[in-house]
């Protein structure tokens, strides 16, 4: 079942469109990674999926409705969390106080919830008297994904998850998620470590300057030769 649908979406800042014409979809508990150069338009793409942006033109549809021009918070409802590249903790806050944050627009009891997001993250329960601020990076990006988790959505939105993350930490970051999509929520990722993230992704896309270039299987994108030549260095 197609979950997300984003259909010949146009958006941008000010005058000017950085994102024309784009489609893409995510199928129900489907892991799909959109890459490409910077300033190709993803995160821009991504922000207009949530709400943070009006689509100019074109639709984007979630479990068959159309949430186009929704504000972010009604977009979060509908059962999409987001978590942006930076600026996605409260420093000065606990670790248990940020996932506590994260589900403020649920009306159910958190403990289950919280539960679950330790079962994910176990270093976060033992982590959940300090303060974010203190964590280290790959660390503070466990509870920025907690912190979205915490309403239980169906789809989980990632914009460069692993950006600033040594390699190691990258590889333990890119297994949680992967944990995450196995008990059923869909993501949709930015990904700048495009080589491994796509081959575990179920399918990619590329953009290149705010338009589609190529999509396909995961593994298959990233052995295309033109991917591999234009963006993972041949």
């Amino acid at each position: 079942m197609t979950l997300l649908e984003v259909d010949a979406v146009s958006t941008g800042y000010g005058d000017s469109d950085v994102v024309t014409g784009v489609s893409l979809r995510v199928e129900d508990r489907e892991i799909v990674t959109l890459i490409g150069p910077n300033g190709a338009g993803k995160s821009t793409l991504l922000k207009a999926i949530v709400g943070l942006l009006a689509a100019r033109q074109g639709r984007i549809r979630f479990g068959g409705r159309d949430i186009t021009g929704l504000r972010a918070s009604s977009v979060v409802k509908e059962g999409i969390s987001y978590v942006p590249q930076t600026q996605n903790v409260f420093p000065s806050l606990t670790v248990l106080e940020n996932l506590e944050m994260g589900a403020y627009l649920s009306r159910a009891p958190i403990r289950t919830a919280l539960d679950g997001v330790f079962e994910r993250f176990p270093v976060l329960r033992d982590r959940g008297g300090q303060r974010a601020g203190t964590l280290s990076g790959g660390e503070r990006q466990m509870v920025a994904i907690g912190m979205a988790l915490m309403l239980e959505p169906r789809l989980l939105i990632l914009d460069e998850p692993s950006a600033g993350l040594a390699p190691s930490v990258v590889k333990a970051l890119f297994e949680r998620i992967r944990g995450v999509n196995q008990v059923g929520v869909a993501i949709l990722m930015v990904e700048q470590n495009a080589r491994e993230a796509l081959s575990f992704s179920d399918r990619g896309y590329l953009l290149v300057s705010g338009r589609n270039r190529l999509d396909g299987p995961g593994p298959g994108l990233a052995a295309d030769p033109e991917v591999r030549t234009l963006f993972l260095g041949g």
